[in-house]
């Protein structure tokens, strides 16, 4: 069963801190990347881009309409994610929680449902 883990954090306060902290952390990120693909678990994971580099689409009445910035106001946002196939919940919860970001931030679990036809990976 596939889950999207959801790494939310205040993006002002991760940029305050000590760039061996932030660097460190990436590290943390990519070690865990690597031992969830040596167990056959890993299916993707990537940091995102600050929220202030982000625009939005929304389609009304047949055309887009394009505006900057995040969706949601919140003190909180999406900085990255893992993509990780796994046999339950529980076991997302426990790789979840290995997630540097959860450390300073949220992790958000969600499945991600199988839909027939898409094309594979």
């Amino acid at each position: 069963m596939k889950f999207l883990l959801l790494v939310h954090h205040d993006e002002q306060s991760f940029r305050m801190r000590p760039e061996a902290e932030r660097v460190g952390m990436l590290q943390d990120s990519i070690a865990l990347a690597r031992q969830l693909h040596a167990s056959g678990q890993y299916r993707g994971a990537a940091p995102l881009h600050p929220s202030s580099e982000t625009v939005c689409v929304r389609m009304r009445d047949g055309k887009p309409i394009v505006t900057d910035g995040p969706f949601a106001e919140t003190r909180e946002q999406l900085g990255g994610y893992f993509l990780v196939d796994v046999q339950d919940r529980e076991e997302a919860v426990r790789i979840a929680s290995r997630i540097p970001g959860a450390r300073i931030g949220t992790v958000e679990i969600r499945p991600v449902p199988e839909i027939a036809g898409l094309p594979d990976s």
